[in-house]
């Protein structure tokens, strides 16, 4: 079946331009280096689930015309990956039933705590979004597309990264587990972390991820999650032609 990833965001949690920075890719006039925090939607037939909302989503929403979802997926609670769970609200307005949200049982206590305006049972907020959270299992069916679990080590956390179809989403991760191997293996597309190329204790740097694309061998691989150390065009012409930067609005068409 075919289905279309849109990279709703690139950035890293201080996105691009960083607030108080005046460096090449900060000022840089090329709209590839304008990089919001990290999101992606998913979209098939007239289906559409997101990976993530972080703080940007609703200018992110607007600008990629998105008026419906049908379900979230929550990597971890690190707030550039949860803060724009109330943008939902109009979009869930609009559903029969209430938006499903799925995050590991850590994930979900924060978000829960965050936003007991909408979670708590005795919540009285008239507007409050219509979401319902669900524990992550292995994997989740939402509109006849499978979503996979995939465990991450993102710095001393276990994170969750995606597969679906024959495309994977790996962000805020600093290694792969060799358990999770087998559940990357034959990908046409992977999406992964490639901060900056000094060490980071969390996150996997550019030449890390290179070397993690040579492991999976999928046929194309974008990066994401970068910080303003890696100028687009510069560090693009020193990649593989297989290996690309990500950037927001980008479209990658993939069988899920």
């Amino acid at each position: 079946m075919q289905a279309e990833i849109t990279i709703l965001g690139s950035g890293t949690s201080m996105g691009v331009p960083t607030l108080g920075c005046a460096c090449r890719v900060c000022t840089s006039p090329d709209p590839r280096d304008r990089r919001t925090r990290p999101s992606i939607a998913v979209a098939w037939a007239e289906h559409r689930v997101l990976i993530d909302t972080g703080p940007d989503f609703r200018q992110q929403a607007l600008r990629e015309g998105i008026n419906h979802v049908d379900a979230v997926f929550y990597t971890h609670s690190h707030a550039d990956h949860i803060l724009g769970l109330d943008d939902l609200r109009p979009l869930s307005f609009k559903n029969k039933n209430k938006i499903p949200l799925y995050a590991d049982d850590a994930a979900a206590i924060v978000i829960e705590r965050v936003f007991d305006y909408t979670f708590d049972a005795a919540a009285s907020y008239p507007t409050r979004a219509r979401v319902e959270m669900h524990r992550l299992g292995k994997s989740v069916e939402v509109e006849g597309a499978v979503f996979h679990r995939v465990p991450l080590t993102h710095g001393r956390i276990e994170v969750a990264g995606f597969r679906f179809g024959n495309a994977a989403y790996l962000t805020d991760m600093s290694s792969i587990p060799e358990s999770s191997l087998p559940l990357l293996e034959n990908l046409d597309v992977v999406i992964l972390d490639a901060l900056r190329r000094k060490p980071h204790p969390s996150h996997a740097t550019l030449e890390q991820s290179l070397e993690f694309v040579r492991q999976l061998q999928p046929r194309l691989a974008f990066f994401t999650h970068m910080a303003h150390d890696l100028h687009h065009a510069d560090t693009n012409s020193e990649l593989p032609g297989h290996i690309r930067l990500a950037y927001d609005g980008l479209r990658i068409p993939f069988e899920i």
